[in-house]
Parts: structure tokens; C-alpha cells; sequence
């Protein structure tokens, strides 16, 4: 084997066994071909390198499944606004400032943040995608890529004329064919965009069989704005344009109605539920008790840290869990094991790979979180799942692994070079302030 954890506490996120104790996990070639009652038997010791368990915990890595990556270099501009007026008088002017250069920046200290606080794949909807999709391959990731058309010309829009069908072309032909980095086709939303457009797209994705990534039903405002130009729900005019017909991640979902709830359902639909980001833009919660109920596939996202100012996970999880506690009235809802499936199994199933990630299981890649408990805030621990769910954040990940590559390790980043991000970013941060 290439990596023995001996006599760990193993998360599996398996339903009939949650939780294994004293165990051994084994990696090899990237995937994970031990799980066993931990034991000393040489050939299990004749590993190129075993790692002691004792009061650490084995977990799946987590899924981001709503980010605008390389937004980190806007972290903390034009905060305590409404969506509105931070998007269209502060956000897309300042994006008009973007190089190649600058954007590969943003990308690359998103990345380096996501995996030093657990994250391993994350699905991305932004500016200049081939970049990102180029940083996430270098980096070791896995993510779906993709850039959300934004047009209001309702008269002659064609697609093929668009930047981000040049982009997306350019993007799928450099696949690196390992499967850890997919493209997706995206629409920004109702409120950027019209009909005939969406329709091109979707004829785009059904052709080169690609998954669909949208905001949708993000606030009020949307909502009811869409209600009145088009007399229905941005959920049922996407529906009535083929948007769901192919696998798609809607993120948001706020102020879906009961009808838009079935159709998401019926359609296969994952809701990508953002509840910091809403709250921070005052934009409302999103239903997922109800749209669990439902059959809904609800996975995190942190949305851009522009409007979130954390692409932390943890963070997101534990969020997600107390306010669908808070705005039920009950404290059942949303369990902890619930919500650490919604950032694992759920965000696994959202890009596709549900199949091969998501869970310590033998068979399954080797996307794996080392977590600290030998710590002030989890050393007092009964049951692990309660404390990933609700004491830990993204300082506790002790390494990050993807594919059986280790990408993070005890504060050192191995695929990336973080000086000369931190660096660049810096520097970068001061030409967008001038």
C-alpha cells in the first residue's frame, strides 16, 4: 500500500455503519483498497508510509458544489449590500478589470483555501473558465467548470458568437482525460438572460453531453420580477426551455414554491443551498427540509467569498443544519449526519461521480480528510459525526487528499506554491483598488 492509516476513527458516511473505531485504512494507486479492525500483521506494514490514528478522524473530502472561485480577490469589497446593488454597481464593474493573469491569481488562492480547509472538488460558474479549469488540473482537484452566459440582446443572441462559447470549446478540448476536472454548461440566471438564449445552450449541452449549472430563484426580487415578465417562476420558465433536461446544479433555490419543489424533484434537479451567502445578502433560506422531502439531491455550496467572505465548508454545513432547525421549530431537523452527507454524498452525486467519491469505502478514490481532535475543541468527543457537523471548521484538516495524492499536509501546500499566491494576490488586490 502507499499509505497505511492505522488505528483510526473512520467516518465512513455509509448509512448502516456511520462510524468505524479502530481501524485500519489503506490507499493504494489512489483508491481505497483497505478498510479493516485494526491489526498487526506485517503485510499491512509494508507500506510506504503508515500514518498513527490516535485522536485524529478519517473523513470523505467535501464538496463545494456552488463557487465563484477566483471572486477571492474580492473578498470584502462592496459588503453589507443587497444582491442587487452589489451585483450590477459594484461586482460586474469591478470584474471589467479582469486579465488572465489577475483571474488565474483569484483562482489559485480559492484553491489553496478550499483544500487547506478540507474541500476537494468544487463547482465553479465564472469569468475566463479555461483558466480556472487549468489551475484546478494543476492543483489536483476535482471540479465542474463552467461560465454563466449573461446577455440582455433579445434580438439577434447567438451562442456560437458568445465569449463563453469560444471558452468552453477551448476548455473541453484541453481536458487533461482523467476525469477529475469536467465542463458544464451555465446560464447566470432568469434576471441576466432570456428564452432564446437559454434555448441555445441547451441544444449546446445536449450535443456535447454536458451538466447545467444556474442560479435560480435567489431572491425575492428575482422571483417576483420573473413572475411578472414572464408569468410564471424562474423554476417553471427554465423547465418550459429544456434548462433541466440535462443534470443540473440550481444553486440557491430560496423562494421555490411547492410546485417549483416537485418539479426540481421530477427533473433530477441538485440544489446547491448557500445559507451564508443568503444571509449575508439578506436574500432569505432555502427550503430544505422541504425539498429533502421531497427526493431532492440538496448539496453546500459557500457561493463567491465576494458575498460570503469564507469558501469554509464546515462552516457552510453546520449553518445549514442550524437554521433549517431554526426556521422548522424543530431541533430534529437536518441532522448532523444529514448535513455532513449534504457537503460529501450529495455534493459527490452533484458532479457526477457519485459512484467513485463521497465515502470511506473500499473501492472508492481515495478523496480523503485527516482531522485533528487532539485540540481544545474536539478532544471531548462522543460521537464524531456531531463533532465534524458542529465543533469543527476548516483549521482542523490536518491533510487533504484527492485521488490518493496528498495536496495539504499540517500547514504545507504541496501541489501549489502559496508564497508566490499570497504574493500575486497581494499585488493584485492593489490594482483592482486603483
Amino acid at each position: 500500500m502507499d499509505i497505511l492509516f492505522k488505528n483510526i476513527t473512520a467516518v465512513t458516511m455509509e448509512q448502516d455503519t456511520p462510524v468505524l473505531t479502530n481501524v485500519d485504512v489503506g490507499v493504494s494507486y489512489g483508491k481505497i483498497t483497505h478498510l479493516a479492525e485494526s491489526s498487526s500483521d506485517v503485510r499491512l506494514l509494508a507500506t510506504t508510509r503508515i500514518i498513527d490514528g490516535t485522536n485524529k478522524v478519517l473523513m470523505p473530502g467535501l464538496y463545494n458544489c456552488h463557487s465563484h472561485g477566483a471572486m477571492a480577490m474580492f473578498r470584502g469589497y462592496a459588503n453589507d449590500r443587497n444582491l442587487e446593488d452589489w451585483l450590477f454597481n459594484y461586482i460586474f464593474p469591478a470584474e471589467e478589470k479582469w486579465t488572465p493573469e489577475l483571474l488565474r491569481t483569484g483562482a489559485l488562492l480559492a484553491i489553496a483555501e478550499m483544500i487547506s480547509s478540507g474541500t476537494i472538488a468544487f463547482t465553479d460558474m465564472y469569468s475566463l473558465m479555461g483558466i480556472t479549469a487549468a489551475v484546478a488540473d494543476e492543483a489536483g482537484v476535482l471540479a465542474n467548470i463552467s461560465n454563466g452566459i449573461i446577455t440582455f440582446d433579445k434580438n439577434s443572441y447567438n451562442f456560437s458568437r458568445d465569449h463563453v462559447y469560444k471558452q468552453t470549446m477551448l476548455a473541453m478540448e484541453n481536458l487533461s482525460g482523467d476525469g477529475r476536472i469536467k465542463i458544464d454548461a451555465s446560464i447566470h440566471g432568469v434576471y441576466t438572460s432570456h428564452p432564446d438564449a437559454w434555448e441555445q445552450v441547451v441544444e449546446f449541452a445536449r450535443k456535447h453531453e454536458l451538466g447545467m449549472h444556474v442560479h435560480l430563484s435567489e431572491t425575492a426580487t428575482e422571483h417576483e420580477g420573473c413572475k411578472e415578465e414572464y408569468g410564471t417562476t424562474p423554476t417553471q420558465i427554465f423547465a418550459r426551455h429544456g434548462v433541466f433536461d440535462m443534470p443540473t446544479v440550481a444553486a440557491h433555490a430560496v423562494w421555490v414554491t411547492d410546485e417549483d419543489i416537485e418539479i426540481l424533484a421530477e427533473k433530477g434537479v441538485t440544489v446547491a443551498t448557500c445559507p451564508i451567502s443568503n444571509l449575508k445578502l439578506a436574500s432569505g433560506l432555502a427550503p430544505v427540509i422541504k425539498m429533502q422531502a421531497a427526493g431532492i439531491n440538496v448539496a453546500i455550496g459557500t457561493d463567491g467569498v465576494a458575498s460570503n467572505n469564507s469558501h469554509d465548508v464546515f462552516e457552510e454545513l453546520k449553518m445549514a443544519s442550524v437554521l433549517q432547525k431554526y426556521i422548522s421549530n424543530d431541533p430534529t431537523a437536518l441532522p448532523a449526519f444529514d448535513a455532513l452527507k449534504m457537503a460529501t454524498v450529495n455534493g459527490a452525486k452533484a458532479q457526477g461521480r457519485g459512484h467513485s467519491s463521497g465515502m470511506i469505502k473500499v473501492g472508492c478514490d481515495a478523496d480523503i480528510l485527516l482531522i485533528d481532535f487532539d485540540n481544545p475543541r474536539q478532544t471531548v468527543c462522543y460521537d464524531p459525526v456531531l463533532n465534524l457537523a458542529y465543533s469543527t471548521s476548516g483549521r482542523d484538516v490536518e491533510m487533504t487528499m484527492c485521488r490518493g495524492k496528498i495536496l495539504y499536509e499540517k500547514g504545507e501546500f504541496k501541489t501549489i506554491d502559496i508564497e508566490k499566491i499570497l504574493f500575486d494576490a497581494r499585488r493584485a488586490r492593489d490594482i483592482f483598488l486603483g
